[in-house]
């Protein structure tokens, strides 16, 4: 099978019948229940969390939503979060620590949302917030990310303990886009950018921010969306069995310990 390159994965993964979470969660999970709102603003629809059951676990679910049409992507904000939204998650977060339940997020936006009432209510300060208090959370935290992990946006919901991403998806500090716009002054390179940031899952892998690649069905995800569920509860299955053991100190002193070793770099 041929390996296809960062710039293919980004290209792949923003196809329109890639399967998002609406497709992922009632495959997944039973009997969930969507939670609204950060009681300080209102709701996002770029985030849906609530409640469900994971084979007969009780768990909490946050997920970044993305469309698969216009009127879906507008009602999502493309899957860009507002503060609101990630304040959301974090309630949700503390709600499950509070019941002891497993925090399973999933991951999937170009960024977090970058407009001018975005930055009014604090977005810099919500997306912070969430760095800070899912590190000290004391249950578990499992992170996937389904297609793009844009940025803070992403990281907002990927401190965790364990960090799987399905094998086209990518990860990355800024955009492609973004990142031909700033060295290049020229967006069309976003292909020629793509291929040089190391950002897909097996580079990160590599790197240490990954733990886990979860496999996709030839062609992508989008060609057999059951399969690839599937392959996600597995994983997840995985991670709570080896997570739900571990005393809430050690927990934490490992979370702590995978994010100071991650990085690469030559002297």
């Amino acid at each position: 099978m041929k390996l296809l390159s960062a710039s293919e994965k980004l290209s792949l993964i923003r196809i329109t019948t890639r399967p998002t979470v609406n497709d992922y969660i009632p495959l997944i999970f039973s009997d969930f229940t969507e939670l609204h709102g950060d009681r300080c603003f209102g709701d996002d629809n770029a985030v849906m969390g609530g409640i469900a059951f994971f084979n007969s676990m009780p768990v909490t679910v946050i997920a970044q939503v993305k469309g698969r049409n216009l009127e879906e992507n507008k009602r999502s904000n493309f899957s860009m979060p507002h503060p609101e939204g990630y304040r959301k998650a974090l309630r949700l977060a503390k709600q499950a620590e509070k019941f002891n339940r497993p925090v399973i997020c999933l991951v999937d936006t170009p960024g977090a949302f970058c407009g001018i009432d975005a930055e009014k209510r604090g977005q810099g300060e919500a997306i912070a917030k969430n760095l800070m208090e899912f590190m000290t959370l004391k249950v578990p935290i499992i992170s996937v990310v389904l297609g793009e992990g844009g940025s803070g946006g992403a990281l907002a919901l990927a401190v965790c303990d364990e960090l799987a991403m399905l094998e086209n998806a990518i990860y990355s500090v800024i955009s492609p886009r973004g990142f031909a716009s700033i060295i290049w002054k020229d967006p069309s390179k976003e292909s020629e950018a793509a291929n040089l940031m190391k950002i897909t899952a097996a580079d990160l892998l590599r790197f240490g921010v990954c733990d886990k690649i979860i496999d996709e069905p030839p062609g992508g995800a989008h060609n057999d969306c059951q399969l690839t569920a599937s392959n996600i509860s597995e994983y997840i299955h995985d991670a709570i069995e080896r997570l739900s053991s571990k005393e809430p100190d050690l927990l934490l002193d490992e979370r702590y310990q995978k994010y100071r070793k991650i990085g690469m770099f030559n002297e």
